[in-house]
């Protein structure tokens, strides 16, 4: 776990260090996260479902797709109510709602999976993504947009029906009738799914290179959601999913989906869709830093 934390810092260094030697400038930054959102993301999702062997059936199956359900289902009610729990402005309310609700499943999650619990594990895992990226990409977009504006805007079918929702159609196909795609096909897509975790690792580290981190290690409000998300939620809800399933994998892919920081596409999103992008980005990466600490602590606890 400690050494896939090194291996995300050091790609975020190297986003930063091009930012400082001027590779990547504001605008490369932007079309880099135009690349993840609509690009290597989407391809993420299908990759995740290529490589499946389509193990897992019967009751675990059934059994992961409800609690993957139950747990986006709790997160969003949750959100609801952070604002008025941390007292959050409204232009910045839609960032920190989406920044409870998703967390660093794919970058960060699925690396510590498959170290802890076995390639195998990645299964499990797999099913959280698909509602994970349904939802990122419809209620995700609207309220970061919703964030911004002054009036709440109406989520028009062309937001729900965009790459990425379409890409997760077409994985829950692909699952579901188990379709072989042709092996050129599938060595294209997950090669351009490869190009996520390291391109939003650089452009998460390019936007360090213009933050204040006197001014974000000072933000107590955001520390303090930090250490909410981070601790809190993965505590209370990994002892709650354990007092009704017996499956210690399972228990283990929800803990670590509940424990990682704030995920890296809520900042691409705020840059594509001109949400908060400044706080994203600092909830990102105030988060991911403590999340070195608090995985660790919270794995301990509960398991």
């Amino acid at each position: 776990m400690l050494q896939q934390m090194i291996v995300l810092f050091l790609v975020m260094l190297v986003g930063f260090l091009a930012y400082k030697k001027n590779y990547i400038n504001d605008n490369a930054s932007k079309k880099l996260s135009s690349i993840v959102v609509n690009i290597a993301n989407p391809a993420l999702i299908l990759s995740s479902v290529i490589s499946m062997d389509n193990t897992i059936t019967g009751k675990d199956l059934i059994t992961t797709v409800i609690l993957a359900i139950a747990v986006f289902a709790g997160l969003l009610i949750i959100s609801i109510f952070i604002p008025i729990i941390f007292r959050v402005e409204k232009q910045s309310a839609g960032a920190y709602q989406v920044m409870t609700v998703f967390s660093n499943i794919g970058f960060m999650g699925f690396p510590i999976i498959s170290s802890v619990y076995g390639s195998s594990a990645l299964l499990y895992a797999t099913l959280f993504l698909i509602p994970y990226n349904i939802l990122i990409y419809t209620y995700g977009i609207h309220t970061m947009k919703a964030g911004k504006k002054e009036g709440k805007e109406k989520l028009k079918i062309g937001q729900i029906l965009n790459i990425g929702v379409i890409a997760c159609i077409l994985a829950i196909l692909l699952f579901i009738f188990h379709v072989k795609l042709p092996e050129f096909l599938g060595s294209v897509i997950t090669m351009l799914s490869n190009l996520t975790a390291p391109l939003s690792m650089m452009v998460i580290g390019a936007s360090m290179a213009v933050i204040d981190w006197k001014k974000l290690l000072s933000d107590y409000r955001l520390l303090l959601f930090s250490l909410f998300k981070l601790f809190v939620l993965p505590i209370i809800g990994t002892l709650i999913v354990k007092q009704v399933i017996s499956n210690e994998v399972i228990c283990g892919v929800t803990m670590v989906m509940l424990a990682t920081p704030v995920g890296s596409m809520t900042a691409m999103l705020a840059q594509e869709y001109n949400g908060d992008y400044e706080l994203a980005s600092k909830g990102v990466m105030l988060s991911t830093l403590l999340s070195v600490v608090t995985l660790p602590i919270v794995s301990a606890i509960v398991m």
